[in-house]
Formats: structure tokens, C-alpha cells, sequence
């Protein structure tokens, strides 16, 4: 049995016990209050196997239901909303309509208050706990009930004791108590109508799954993110732009995120990533070049120079060249992982070198992002282009 199912039978059995308690107090003190909250803890038991019903539902999968039957979690507790509301409206009715009459064994009434009151207030607690360890949305519900009715329990408790001194406050105290027990009814039912409407996941949860995102170096753009509560679980929905058109790293990347998302995002069920690549209007191509601006330099790190070459998207023909110094070649360490970033501010799109820098930094930089890495064996960079089928004004 789990740990949802295994509380939920807990809460059966405590309710029970409870009631008995609050059914002979009543008959003890005679107290109008006492029997309304006796009422209520019963209507409380049948919520308690509603919960206990659900969570056995709401794991299960099949043909008919792929997603899961998680909603039943969310249904049942609106049903416990509606019957917290019913049993506040025959508290209500019994108040109104009984005669008011003098409280005795106020003692052993108090005792039993007391008790109950300690026993509520320790499973409430227990119980809350366990739903916010597994996000169960009606172990939660019938927590919140449970803390609704310690405080109805105080206010019977109070009318009693000044009962016992002559003060009449059993009516009143009773209908204090359906107060209490309308208030948490239309909590519970706003929050399950909600997630059954596939109402938005709450703005921690967008915001962390965005960052998330926005932190993967291939994202350009996150054209749309959305998710829902089904139960305790969450579906996530995002469409991104990524630096890419290579569909098997597209799909890599893709999955990357969702397991970064899966592993912050607690009670994830479903992520579902849309990739679109993204549409530049140039593509950059950069080559080393020696200190003659001429010829490919064999060391990327230590090339004087780097030469841009830029296309419209989808011409064969470059739009324009331009040379730049290598602002990295004075320094000591590091100058092809400094170079390499130097290109990623320039926002090229493919490297051409002569020599292989795979496993080494500047191929993790140009991974990251997406850069294209291609060998060549040519001595001069129009060569190098012409071999990839472009073409460019060396001039």
C-alpha cells in the first residue's frame, strides 16, 4: 500500500474513533454545538473514504484513459468540498431550529473536547505533511479540513466552558462553527474546479521550468510555455526556437531539457518540447588565418587573424567578408577557449580549421552552441568555401 493510500486509510479510522467521542459528549452535555461538530466529523468519514477511493483510482493507466486517471484525485476532492458545504448547512439548519437548553457534565465534556482536539491537530499536521511530500491535491484538501475543524472544536469547547458559568453561547458557537466549515468547503471546491478547467500550473512552477530552458546554450527562444495539474502530477508543454537544423541534435537537445525539468520540477508526469530551428537571415562562416590574411592558420588559438564570411540565407554567393584581429592571442592561457567565444559575440554559425580540436575546449564551447565544426585540407579559405559549394569575392 502506498504512503497516499496507507494515510487516507489512517484518516478513516481516526474520524471514526472521533466521532464516537463527539456523538457520547453529546448526549453527556446535552450541546446543540457538540452534536453539529459529531455530524460533522461523520460527514468528515465519508470524505475520508472518498479520499482513500480516489488515490486507489487515480493511479491507474489504460487504452481508454493514456493519461491517467489522476483528475479523480481533483474530482473527489470536490465531492469533499460539497459535502463540507452540505454538512455546514444542516449545522446551520440544527442551530437555528433547536431550543435552547441548559449545558451539564461540563467536565467530561471538556475532557473529551480536549482529546479530540489533540488527536485532530496531530494527523492534520501528519497528513499535510504527507500530501505536500507526494503534491497530493486531496490529501491536501482533507488536511486543510481537518486544521478547519480543530478551530471548530475550540469554538464548541469555549461555548461549553461558558456554559458552565451561565452564559447561554451553544447556538452561537455552533453556527461560528459552520462558518469555519463554509469557508474551507469553498477553498477546496475553488481549487478542484480549477485544476478540472486545466486551470495553469502555479507561476513557481512556469517560472523554474523557463529557466530551465533559457539556461540550455541552444535556446534562442521560448515561443510558448504552458502546463497543467492533473492530481498530483504535471504536464509540461513548451515550444522553442533552438540553433540548430540538424533534426538528431534538435531531438537531443530536447531531450536534455526534459530531463534537466524532470529532475527540478517535482511530479512531473509529461513534458512535451516543440522544436522549430531558428531562421537567421545570414549564416557566418570563420576561418584562422595566418599572418599573410591569405592562407588557413594551421593553430585556432594562436591565429593572428579571423576572417568572416557572410551569406544571405540560402545564397551560394557571400553578401560580404571581413577580417578581424584575434583580440585572445596575447594571452597566456587559454586562447582557443577565448577565441572560441570571441567567434560565439560574433554569432557565427560554422568554424573552418585545418587542425582537429575535438575534446579539447573549444570544441565543448562551439558544441554548446551549436556551431558547426568542419575539417578542411585547403590551404586558402576560398578553396576551403568552393569545396562546400559557396562562393565569395576574395578581392
Amino acid at each position: 500500500m502506498e504512503k497516499s493510500e496507507k494515510t487516507a486509510l489512517q484518516a478513516i479510522l481516526i474520524t471514526l474513533f472521533i466521532f464516537g467521542i463527539k456523538v457520547i459528549a453529546a448526549i453527556i452535555t446535552g450541546s446543540i454545538a457538540l452534536k453539529a461538530e459529531a455530524f460533522h466529523t461523520f460527514s468528515d468519514s465519508i470524505a475520508s473514504m472518498t479520499v482513500f477511493a480516489g488515490l486507489k483510482m487515480a493511479k491507474r493507466k489504460t487504452k481508454t484513459f493514456p493519461y491517467g486517471l489522476y483528475k479523480i484525485e481533483n474530482l473527489m476532492s470536490v465531492v469533499i468540498s460539497l459535502l463540507i458545504l452540505y454538512s455546514g448547512y444542516e449545522i446551520a439548519m440544527e442551530a437555528i431550529g433547536a431550543t435552547q437548553m441548559d449545558l451539564k457534565n461540563f467536565g467530561v465534556g471538556i475532557i473529551l473536547l480536549v482529546v479530540v482536539i489533540i488527536i485532530t491537530f496531530l494527523f492534520s499536521r501528519y497528513e499535510m505533511k504527507i500530501g505536500k511530500e507526494i503534491n497530493s491535491p486531496i490529501l491536501l484538501a482533507d488536511a486543510k479540513h481537518s486544521r478547519t475543524d480543530v478551530l471548530s472544536n475550540m469554538v464548541v469547547m469555549i461555548a461549553i466552558i461558558f456554559g458552565s458559568i451561565g452564559y447561554k453561547l451553544d447556538k452561537i458557537a455552533a453556527l461560528i462553527v459552520v462558518v469555519f466549515i463554509a469557508k474551507t468547503g469553498f477553498e477546496i471546491l475553488k481549487d478542484g474546479v480549477k485544476v478540472l478547467l486545466d486551470a495553469s500550473v502555479d507561476y513557481e512552477t512556469l517560472s523554474k521550468t523557463e529557466k530551465i530552458i533559457l539556461n540550455t546554450p541552444q535556446v534562442v527562444e521560448i515561443k510558448s510555455l504552458t502546463g497543467r495539474n492533473s492530481g498530483r502530477f504535471k504536464f509540461i508543454e513548451s515550444n522553442i526556437i533552438i540553433k540548430t537544423h540538424n533534426l538528431d541534435k534538435a531531438h537531443i537537445i530536447a531531450d536534455k531539457i526534459e530531463e534537466n525539468i524532470r529532475k527540478e520540477v517535482r511530479n512531473i508526469d509529461q513534458v512535451l518540447i516543440h522544436y522549430e530551428p531558428m531562421r537567421k537571415e545570414e549564416i557566418v562562416y570563420a576561418i584562422p588565418l595566418m599572418e599573410d590574411n591569405e592562407s588557413i592558420s594551421p593553430h585556432f588559438g594562436e591565429a593572428p587573424w579571423f576572417m568572416f564570411i557572410i551569406f544571405k540565407n540560402g545564397q551560394k554567393t557571400a553578401n560580404r567578408v571581413k577580417v578581424i584581429q584575434n583580440p585572445c592571442i596575447k594571452e597566456e592561457k587559454g586562447k582557443g577557449i577565448l577565441a572560441a567565444e570571441f567567434l560565439l559575440q560574433n554569432s557565427i554559425d560554422v568554424v573552418i580549421v585545418k587542425k582537429d580540436f575535438s575534446g579539447k575546449g573549444p570544441a565543448y564551447v562551439f558544441s554548446d552552441a551549436n556551431v558547426e565544426v568542419i575539417l578542411t585540407e585547403e590551404e586558402k579559405p576560398v578553396l576551403a568555401i568552393e569545396k562546400l559549394g559557396l562562393t565569395y569575392n576574395a578581392n
